[in-house]
């Protein structure tokens, strides 16, 4: 029951907005200086486990992918992109949004970076789907939703995190999460497809998008692609590691720059700064939640929740159940980060005594997550859409136009959990 107390106590702390990376080190180092049976000799393995973190190869391509994002985000890349895209699909209603939704899966299959999709899309696509006379509620909710795809398409953030808490293998995992994300984006496009057809005065068919030529959409398109495949082709053939195809898309990304006459010392310096603020808050949470882990584990409560499941319980689709819904209202209130280093190790136990495949649990989870950036109050990706649209769409319409792309991403979870060979066709 202390351990079960415990856990209330960091939920309760992140809820009332104490940073994340603090909350896990100084709820560990209380209750073990509280708790006389504990002590601080729990720490002993700390230093092990603090190198162990350091010295991991694959959690090595976290700030490299995240290097690889920042760049392409100032390379204006995504402009092109969408401007082709639009030209294409021009002629059809609800066209625009479509290939927003496109733009949205290349640039998270190309960055990874939600928050600067997001705020790319925020920037370029909004204001040109507000002119064209598209209604907030959907074009909002379009942007925020396609600028998220980069929890699921790999290069995902996230994946690499869970590959690494669940002890599975980054590469299986992304080549997993393909089919998974495009199902994500054929639900979306489907959707404002049909709303369009029957609701046409809410997509009308813009007037001012000009045209483009064949030459200029390859030129837009091609580059991406070619990174894209390159970066995860290497990994699902088993040419590169993932961290080696990180530090592959980094050199691709300055290339990108330097073609589009982006690259500069500014743009270069932004990148790095940022990606060592991203990677140190990441790796200083893992370091607390390793210091949360060891107190939590010696009080017994990893053994609690597998006795909960295994002997209360018993049934393997009760427990997916519980688990799902308990990721999806967490993700309204705290991280993905905080959820992943919190409440995947105490579900591990229990998935494992199970026999369910940490593959399938793992994309099954990264789905989730994805609609905690979405979620209203705290989504992260609303915050980067009001921040960046300004006053051009209220925060009401934002909450309205979401709430459909919320049902799609739980429709795509379901289809995932009842059809789980959608995650095993690259494997």
């Amino acid at each position: 029951m202390i351990a079960l107390f415990m856990f209330i106590v960091v939920l309760a702390l992140l809820l009332i907005g104490i940073p994340v990376a603090f909350v896990f080190g100084s709820v560990a180092i209380a209750f073990a200086f509280l708790i006389p049976s504990l002590g601080f000799d729990v720490f002993e393995i700390l230093p092990f486990r603090i190198y162990g973190i350091m010295s991991n190869t694959t959690l090595m391509a976290v700030p490299l992918f995240i290097t690889m994002g920042l760049v392409l985000e100032k390379s204006k890349m995504a402009e092109r992109l969408l401007v082709s895209m639009s030209a294409m699909f021009r002629d059809v209603r609800g066209g625009l949004a479509v290939s927003v939704v496109l733009v949205g899966a290349m640039l998270a299959a190309s960055t990874g970076i939600v928050s600067a999709s997001v705020v790319m899309m925020s920037v370029i696509a909004l204001p040109l789907m507000l002119k064209a006379g598209y209604d907030k509620g959907l074009a909002s909710g379009t942007v925020a939703a396609s600028g998220t795809l980069g929890q699921i398409i790999p290069p995902s953030i996230i994946l690499i995190i869970l590959g690494d808490v669940m002890s599975v293998s980054v590469g299986e995992l992304f080549m997993g999460a393909v089919l998974p994300g495009l199902v994500l984006v054929g639900l979306y496009i489907t959707y404002i497809l049909i709303r369009s057809y029957f609701s046409p005065e809410i997509a009308p068919i813009p007037k001012n998008i000009k045209e483009v030529s064949t030459k200029e959409i390859i030129i837009s398109i091609v580059p991406p692609l070619l990174l894209m495949v390159s970066v995860l082709g290497s990994i699902f053939a088993g040419i590169a590691s993932p961290t080696e195809s990180a530090a592959f898309g980094v050199v691709g990304a300055l290339v990108l720059s330097y073609i589009n006459k982006s690259l500069n010392l500014e743009m270069l310096k932004y990148a790095s700064l940022e990606s060592v603020k991203l990677s140190g808050m990441i790796f200083m949470i893992l370091i607390g939640a390793t210091a949360f882990s060891l107190v939590f584990n010696e009080l017994g409560g990893t053994d609690l929740i597998v006795e909960f499941f295994h002997e209360d319980i018993g049934d393997v689709w009760v427990f997916i159940a519980i688990a799902m819904i308990s990721i999806f209202i967490l993700g309204f209130f705290i991280d993905f980060i905080e959820i992943s280093f919190i409440i995947v190790p105490i579900l591990i136990p229990v998935m494992e005594g199970f026999g369910i495949d940490p593959i399938w649990f793992a994309v099954l989870i990264a789905l989730n997550l994805q609609a905690s950036f979405l979620t209203p109050p705290f989504g992260l990706s609303l915050f980067f859409l009001k921040g960046a649209a300004g006053d051009s769409v209220k925060t009401i319409e934002i909450y309205k136009g979401i709430i459909p792309f919320i049902l799609l991403q739980l429709l795509g979870l379901g289809l995932v959990i009842l059809f789980p060979d959608l995650v095993f066709v690259f494997l």
